[in-house]
């Protein structure tokens, strides 16, 4: 795969999985699958001047998983995977440059897979509250996707998600940095592991350049990044998150390296942005970092 940069085209491709959260209430599904439309109603496509990809349909959820079942919609989030990964690999071979909408934040194995079956050496950039590294060697018990998906990109986790097609892991630990991540729980969680971590935007970039080099890389953004206080929308919202041009900022840096090979987003949930003014201020942003 030849280098990727925001100079190709950008080809928005919709990714609405909510397989990777638990249900917020009893009865009631994730509402993160609806963000690819709420980013939509403020025009981000056309304020992109984006190729629109369509969508790819995720398998159904399901709602009775308990402790013991193994990861929560794991068969259908591998499937998943799969089918978006042969979409963003189209997307690259039409020279376009992929942001996909999520969704929650298991879709970051669909790239991944893409990036892993070219062979080459990879890194990740992961704009997160949170580390999302919860596996059995710090956890009691396995359970949704979306706060493993970091340890399931670097083989820590069930072989049904860590090894799929038998390319595990798809990412070295070396090879990503972390840059928001500030849950005290999370941190707890990549003490000693060597990932790279900075807990705001400060330092962030820089980190990023000694973490990630001249490889091609992947950004994920999952909206929680952002402090509560101008987007709370989120599953999981944690203080001390970064303004709105911290993020266009990071950003910014992030897709002006010439290995960035796409980007994604994640966790917004309009069930908890009743007007949409917090998806919009997410569509401001991407806007304003990706053109």
């Amino acid at each position: 795969m030849s280098q990727i940069n925001t100079d190709k085209k950008i080809t928005v491709l919709d990714a609405p999985s909510n397989l990777g959260l638990k249900p917020p209430a009893p009865g009631v599904v994730p509402g993160v699958y609806k963000a690819p439309w709420a980013l939509r109603e403020h025009r981000l496509v056309h304020r992109l001047g984006a190729v629109d990809a369509g969508v790819v349909v995720p398998p159904r959820y399901d709602a009775t998983w308990q402790p013991g079942d193994g990861v929560r919609n794991g068969r259908a989030v591998a499937d998943y995977a799969v089918a978006l990964a042969g979409r963003v690999e189209g997307i690259w071979k039409d020279g376009g440059f992929p942001v996909v909408l999520g969704g929650d934040c298991s879709i970051v194995l669909g790239p991944a897979l893409a990036l892993r079956r070219t062979g080459q050496r990879f890194g990740v950039a992961y704009l997160d509250a949170h580390a999302d590294f919860r596996h059995l060697g710090n956890s009691p018990h396995v359970g949704s996707a979306a706060g493993e998906d970091l340890a399931l990109l670097t083989g820590r986790g069930d072989d049904l998600l860590t090894d799929i097609e038998g390319l595990r892991p798809y990412v070295r630990d070396e090879d990503v940095v972390l840059i928001g991540v500030r849950d005290p729980e999370d941190l707890a969680d990549i003490a000693g592991t060597g990932l790279a971590w900075v807990s705001g935007a400060e330092g962030g970039l820089e980190l990023a350049g000694r973490v990630l080099g001249d490889l091609p890389f992947w950004i994920h953004v999952d909206a929680d990044v952002l402090d509560p206080g101008i987007l709370s929308a989120v599953d999981s919202p944690t203080p001390d998150g970064m303004t709105a041009d911290e993020l266009v900022g990071v950003l910014r840096g992030l897709l002006a390296r010439p290995g960035a090979a796409g980007l994604e987003v994640t966790i917004l949930d309009p069930d908890l942005d009743p007007d949409g003014s917090q998806a919009g201020l997410l569509a401001d942003i991407l806007v304003a970092a990706l053109t």
